[in-house]
């Protein structure tokens, strides 16, 4: 197809995220209520160096264009309403651009969707980089059972050997969180090769809007020290997703401590808490060990949906 074959193209003012978008985001995010990592507002405005996500509000639905790997893609749009008419746009929008129809982050109850609506209009490739890993929040308040009982072993050693205290994070403490985190990437830089650059500039970017984005999280002590943190937001009404979870890797039980205090602050904030979402691995191997040792209750699955045809 040439340029001047290709359909004109849809009035979508796609942009990038501002503070000012949260509330109209937070009502789709909230009408969607998924478990998913990839739809919350926090998630889009602090990884926004990484993945350049520009979004777009098409009725009561969220539309966003990315780059992933290089490559144009939308994600999945989520919202309420009807759906047909805004996956009919953002084809038309990708036409027109004359890239491929790609749709990231979409679920199995999306796919569902997707091929109820367009039976056969979508191939779908299932990602296990992507895949989130959900766990019970009860289970991590405690470690409780068989399989968790070395976590459980491990915060025992560190309450035994280190005069600790778990706070609420605030303002007042994130300089000293920077502290730890620029020692924690230093020692982890090797280890994580360049993705933990981005990761350290989204950290960053979350703790200068810390109270605008909503954000909760909680600082870990030990004799006086800052030995870890933890920060995220609700996405779903039943589901908190950590964004991040920093710990000295040397510490014996800093990392279980972490989780475990984060989690029971969580809960007595939220009762309506169920579930953890500690995000995906990334692919990377350390990751997935760590993320599979404290026994997730499910991975929430999520594929690339390509467009095959249109009409």
């Amino acid at each position: 197809m040439t340029a001047s074959d290709r359909p004109a193209l849809p009035d979508l003012r796609f942009r990038n995220a501002t503070l000012c978008d949260k509330s109209w985001v937070d009502e789709i995010v909230l009408a969607e209520n998924s478990p998913s990592a990839d739809y919350n507002f926090g998630n889009i405005y602090i990884w926004d160096k990484y993945y350049r996500q520009l979004i777009c509000r098409f009725g009561d639905r969220m539309l966003t264009k990315l780059r992933y790997d290089g490559q144009p893609a939308f994600v999945y749009p989520i919202g309420s309403g009807p759906l047909a008419p805004a996956i009919d746009v953002l084809s038309d929008y990708a036409a027109a651009k004359g890239y491929p129809m790609v749709l990231r982050g979409v679920t199995s109850a999306h796919r569902e969707a997707l091929e109820a609506s367009f039976p056969g209009r979508f191939s779908f490739e299932a990602e296990e980089h992507t895949f989130d890993y959900i766990y019970l929040a009860e289970r991590l308040a405690t470690y409780s059972g068989k399989a968790l009982h070395g976590k459980k072993n491990h915060c025992n050693r560190f309450e035994a050997e280190n005069n600790w205290e778990f706070l609420p994070l605030t303002r007042a403490q994130i300089p000293g969180c920077l502290d730890m985190l620029d020692l924690w990437t230093e020692e982890n830089a090797q280890r994580l090769e360049k993705g933990v650059s981005y990761e350290h500039d989204a950290i960053i970017r979350a703790f200068a809007a810390f109270e605008r984005l909503g954000l909760e999280g909680g600082v870990l002590y030990a004799d006086g020290k800052i030995v870890g943190f933890s920060l995220g937001e609700m996405c779903s009404r039943d589901t908190f997703d950590v964004h991040f979870e920093k710990a000295e890797i040397n510490l014996n039980g800093a990392y279980p401590m972490v989780c475990r205090e984060l989690t029971r602050m969580l809960l007595q904030r939220h009762p309506e808490l169920r579930y953890i979402n500690r995000e995906d691995d990334m692919g990377i191997e350390a990751l997935r060990r760590s993320k599979l040792s404290y026994k997730p209750e499910f991975l929430l699955e999520k594929y690339v949906a390509r467009e095959i045809r249109h009409g």
